[in-house]
């Protein structure tokens, strides 16, 4: 099953990425944030291979913490927090902090998807 960085990089489109999500404090009501990311999950799949002619099989994000956000949306949404960043950033080369510790979150979209970002290429 190792196929190495190139490979990894090849199947990240199967994992889509949430980077903004707020609900302003006087739109909020009952399970709104909860709603609104079960129906982009719904969607997104069948949208993006509409578009792209692929679906991605998990969603992540990453949320400031433990000072700004707990993810709770998130957390009530079954998101799954699987841990936290280093803070490195992706162009850090000292191995430093050079960005805020961020907590991660995975919802699958499929019950397969090891299998599907795990897959052989050839």
């Amino acid at each position: 099953m190792d196929g190495g960085p190139a490979r990894c990089v090849q199947r990240l489109r199967f994992a889509a990425n949430n980077s903004r999500f707020l609900i302003l404090p006087w739109a909020r009501s009952k399970n709104l944030a909860s709603r609104i990311l079960a129906a982009a999950a719904r969607s997104l799949p069948g949208d993006s291979d509409a578009l792209y002619g692929y679906a991605p099989v998990l969603l992540e994000t990453f949320v400031d913490s433990p000072k700004k956000y707990k993810g709770t949306c998130y957390r009530a949404s079954n998101w799954i927090h699987v841990g936290r960043t280093t803070g490195r950033g992706k162009l850090e080369k000292r191995e430093r902090q050079a960005v805020p510790i961020r907590d991660i979150f995975l919802y699958p979209l499929r019950p397969d998807f090891r299998n599907v970002l795990c897959a052989d290429l050839s």
